[in-house]
């Protein structure tokens, strides 16, 4: 009898609680909405019980909302159960000799790994993969190199048909090859001048092998006032644009941008290395890139210098959604629909997406997306859809390395997502009565600072705790 009374005591008391949780949520949304900067603005939350999966609180939960980075959830957890927390890119390197010729060449059957040549983890380092594949050459006594180098291409080199010209340029625009190298991201120095509206100039890029046709249109801006600089790739000639303003009084600030031809910054960096090797190399095409070997002959003749394997999928996970690497998202969406249809396009995987969470649930009305990352302005999820996922995620085996991933934000372990006019939340909280909640919340369309539209999200979600 005692157990029994126990039992409702229990019952009553976190019923009462889950009932306060409500109307704090209420009021704070109410609070929110009435904010000056959130006056013309949409806001979304949904919050569950992870228990129970029973709904808590829901404001506007079925609105289809631009959800930035949040958006990533979606993709990262599709990836693990259709590739496997210990999937792994493969990229191999062989050399072929050529009948008749003075020197052969060097091909890579690529496979679209985005961390090839990244410096997130020891075994991808470029200095690492460098040596690995002269130190090869010299093995097998492969003398001279022709500095053509070819790849398969398996995937679409296209960045998603809705990115902005704005972002495309600039690092996290960069697009998902099939052969990616530094993570498709090189670093332009900028020198800035002395005084606010100081002319700021380019006083180099690293790595130099990455050094394209560029012209800087840059000021000298407040100390302090960090890198608010866009870089454009050409349009109309072959000069790529960097324009906007640094900061004063700076010798060597950094502004990363977009690789668009990734195999060439390897090639140059790896015919660097050779020739520093003492190998001798040929350049059959006068400094112009050679033919493209476009697929996989199965009857080529090679010698294998080196296969590459990326870190399991679980270790690329981790930095997609720590970091929030875009490049990582629309790998994966290509390489899933790779996988499953033999076709690594953008528009396949996020068919192939849709079509995942449809069969978990999800109509595919509330995931209306148009890519792997949530860069795209055009992107629309619900904030029901968003904790629908994250209650999926907690079913898997694989959930604790997804868990492990999430940053933590506000003490809270959530996904952040960020565009302009959009502030979005995920993810997963415990309150101090042990409650556990999954919760998504998103705001678009608010005016102001973004520092203030986080502050508002930030007094919704301390009604969790």
């Amino acid at each position: 009898m005692k157990k029994l009374i126990a039992f409702y005591l229990c019952f009553i008391v976190n019923a009462s609680y889950s009932q306060g949780v409500k109307e704090r949520l209420m009021q704070a949304v109410q609070e929110m909405k009435s904010d000056p900067q959130l006056r013309h603005a949409i806001i979304a939350i949904s919050v569950v019980n992870s228990k129970t999966g029973k709904p808590v609180y829901e404001h506007n939960a079925q609105v289809g909302l631009a959800p930035a980075s949040t958006q990533k959830l979606f993709t990262s957890c599709a990836a693990f159960d259709l590739l496997g927390k210990d999937y792994r890119y493969t990229t191999a390197i062989g050399y072929k000799n050529v009948k008749g010729s003075a020197a052969g060449y060097l091909f890579i059957t690529a496979s679209g790994d985005p961390s090839f040549g990244s410096s997130r983890f020891a075994a991808t380092k470029p200095g690492a993969v460098l040596t690995i594949i002269v130190t090869a050459l010299k093995r097998n006594k492969i003398s001279p190199v022709n500095e053509s180098i070819k790849t398969t291409y398996p995937f679409s080199f296209a960045v998603p048909g809705s990115w902005m010209w704005e972002d495309i340029g600039n690092y996290y625009g960069a697009a998902a090859q099939s052969f990616n190298w530094l993570e498709n991201q090189y670093d332009i120095i900028v020198k800035s001048g002395n005084n606010i509206g100081d002319t700021a100039v380019i006083a180099g890029v690293h790595p130099a092998e990455a050094k394209t046709p560029m012209e800087a249109k840059l000021l000298s801006a407040a100390k302090g006032s960090g890198d608010n600089t866009i870089v454009y790739l050409p349009y109309g000639n072959d000069q790529s644009l960097i324009e906007g303003s640094v900061p004063v009084n700076e010798n060597a600030f950094t502004v990363s941008a977009s690789i668009t031809q990734p195999l060439t910054v390897f090639s140059r960096q790896l015919i660097n290395e050779i020739k520093k090797a003492g190998i001798p190399t040929v350049d059959m095409y006068n400094g112009r890139p050679g033919p493209s070997l476009l697929t996989a002959d199965s009857a080529l003749q090679y010698t294998e210098l080196y296969k590459h394997f990326s870190p399991p999928l679980d270790s690329l996970n981790y930095w997609f959604l720590k970091k929030s690497i875009n490049l990582y998202g629309e790998a994966l969406i290509k390489t899933m629909a790779f996988q499953q249809t033999g076709t690594g396009t953008t528009e396949k995987g996020v068919a192939l997406l849709k079509d995942f969470w449809a069969s978990h649930g999800i109509e595919k009305s509330a995931v209306n997306i148009f890519d792997g990352s949530g860069l795209s302005p055009q992107n629309r999820v619900t904030a029901d859809a968003l904790v629908k996922v994250l209650q999926y995620a907690k079913t898997r085996p694989w959930f604790s390395s997804f868990y492990y991933a999430l940053p933590e934000y506000n003490g809270m372990k959530m996904k952040s997502g960020s565009i302009t006019g959009s502030r979005a939340y995920a993810g997963y909280h415990t309150a101090g009565n042990g409650n556990e909640y999954v919760f998504a919340i998103v705001v678009n369309n608010y005016t102001g600072t973004a520092l203030a539209a986080v502050r508002a999200l930030y007094r919704v979600l301390d009604n969790l705790k």
